[in-house]
């Protein structure tokens, strides 16, 4: 289940307003290391720059520290999986055209912002982490997406150059052009139940909201040999709390901010390591 974006967006905001003001211990530069900022759906303000298009992921990729991008692909009409959070245009674009009762031709013509699934993995496949999220829709014929999507990613490295995501673990099954160690369960109000699926399955961990993913689950999943990823802390204190809490993968709506919050503390700890050392 997903919340709307604008119920989403203001829970989020009175959460952030929370833990920015709720102080945190500096995590030690091993830990800071560790963290790998990830863009979400690329650094966006959807009024100049859009989400889930190039633009928005050149604007990751030309900032230092950010490690991924986090994007969504739903499926054309003629079996192409393009770039796209929303089943329509209409939130962004102003258009009720539907992505799966359209051609890419057709989607093209329309919108020529929307990138196709194999544009973004030519682009920025090496160069960022791609953390590709399959939202849940109608798979006409399964075995034929799965070979799609296998030849487009044959180029890349699972685990290592990219990991599958999605919110329902039926989608996950479904989609099994990559074996389960690259794929990722993100969790809404259904951490605990997902976080079952994911030790059993052994995935590749666990990602959800910072706030509904307690310190035990998290530690569970850690012990485990699995990540944790949260989305989407902004303040220095909320990173500090997910870092010290061994969250590796933070990401981020405002992925830019973060990561000059991230590389200003890298800097102060290294000094204060190096201070240490020659007393």
């Amino acid at each position: 289940m997903e919340l709307p974006s604008w119920l989403e967006s203001r829970l989020m905001q009175i959460c952030d307003s929370i833990f920015a003001v709720i102080p945190q211990q500096a995590p030690s530069l091993e830990k800071l290391g560790k963290c790998k900022i990830i863009s979400h759906r690329g650094q966006h303000d959807n009024i100049e720059v859009f989400e889930n298009t190039l633009t928005a992921f050149d604007h990751a990729l030309k900032t230092d520290g950010i490690w991924g991008i986090e994007l969504d692909f739903r499926w054309t009409k003629d079996l192409h999986p393009v770039v796209s959070h929303d089943s329509d245009l209409q939130r962004l674009f102003g258009s009720n055209l539907r992505i799966s009762e359209t051609t890419l031709s057709e989607l093209k013509q329309r919108c020529p912002q929307v990138p196709t699934l194999e544009e973004v993995l030519l682009h920025y496949g090496g160069k960022l982490h791609l953390m590709v999220e399959a939202k849940e829709e109608f798979y006409p014929h399964p075995e034929i997406q799965n070979q799609i999507l296998k030849e487009l990613f044959e180029p890349l490295q699972p685990r290592k150059d990219f990991h599958l995501l999605s919110l329902v673990p039926e989608l996950l099954s479904l989609v099994n052009f990559v074996d389960t160690s690259a794929k990722l369960l993100v969790a809404v109000f259904n951490a605990n139940y997902l976080s079952k699926i994911s030790l059993k399955e052994k995935y590749a961990g666990l990602g959800g909201h910072y706030l509904l993913l307690s310190n035990k689950l998290v530690q569970q999943h850690l012990d485990c040999g699995q990540k944790i990823g949260v989305g989407y802390p902004r303040s220095k204190n909320n990173l500090f709390r997910e870092i010290n809490r061994g969250v590796e993968w933070i990401f981020c709506d405002d992925a830019v901010g973060v990561s000059k919050i991230l590389q200003t503390e890298l800097k102060k700890a290294e000094v204060l390591v190096e201070t240490e050392s020659v007393k």
